[in-house]
């Protein structure tokens, strides 16, 4: 029985009731074009956003790592590894910012959070609780019906996928909020402390949709003696 439920989830699983995947994770554990998981989310117009999550992978190649598209904008708000050592390009509806000299990892779980306020047009990246430079995209809002991907990179709204850009690894607790989280709030979700979970995405009431080979499975917890 075991067995035929993580068969259902690795080809095509969702949920019409928000699950709380505290303690869980999304394992893409091969290079598709197919593979990746859908967030549902029925807000249409932001003025501001702060998304962050955890990641794990041992990727050198381009990747996406989140990436939320619109009809009229298909890099409406796309956090994309860049295959230099650590260089970050975040697109708000389609404008590009470029963030190199970041401090990435292989094979360790890291935290990573992007903030974006239409007012200012700015973007900053937090990875391992260490801040970016800020970084000038789009002021202007941002409107449309979104489809947020994990796994792939949205050439167009929902689809587009190539394998070459594709996630292989491990992503969890992911949150996005409508505004932007202060400083101290970042470190608290860095540093795995309390803090206010997003109230667009939430992690832990998530409505999601599995399609092609994507686990979700339980996070390894570190053993105590």
């Amino acid at each position: 029985m075991k067995k035929l439920i993580l068969t259902l989830l690795m080809f095509s699983s969702g949920y019409s009731e928000p699950r709380d995947l505290s303690g869980k994770v999304f394992t893409f554990p091969l290079e598709t074009n197919t593979a990746h998981v859908r967030l549902t989310t029925s807000k249409e117009t932001f003025t501001s956003m702060t998304v962050c999550f955890r990641f794990f992978t041992d990727l050198s190649r381009n990747h996406a790592l989140f990436s939320m598209a619109t009809r009229s904008s298909d890099n409406a708000f796309l956090v994309f590894k860049s295959a230099a050592d650590g260089r970050i390009l975040h697109y708000v509806q389609n404008k590009e910012a470029r963030f190199d000299g970041l401090d990435f990892f292989s094979n360790i779980w890291q935290p990573f959070c992007s903030t974006w306020a239409s007012d200012s047009g700015l973007v900053q990246l937090w990875l391992n609780g260490k801040p970016s430079s800020r970084k000038f995209t789009e002021s202007a809002p941002l409107k449309g019906t979104p489809i947020v991907v994990l796994g792939q990179e949205q050439d167009s709204h929902g689809s587009g996928f190539a394998a070459d850009q594709s996630f292989v690894g491990m992503i969890s607790n992911v949150h996005m909020w409508d505004y932007v989280l202060s400083h101290c709030e970042i470190q608290q979700f860095s540093s795995e402390m309390s803090f206010t979970p997003g109230n667009v995405i939430n992690w832990r009431a998530l409505e999601y949709q599995v399609s092609g080979k994507v686990l979700v499975e339980d996070k390894h917890q570190s053993c105590s003696n």
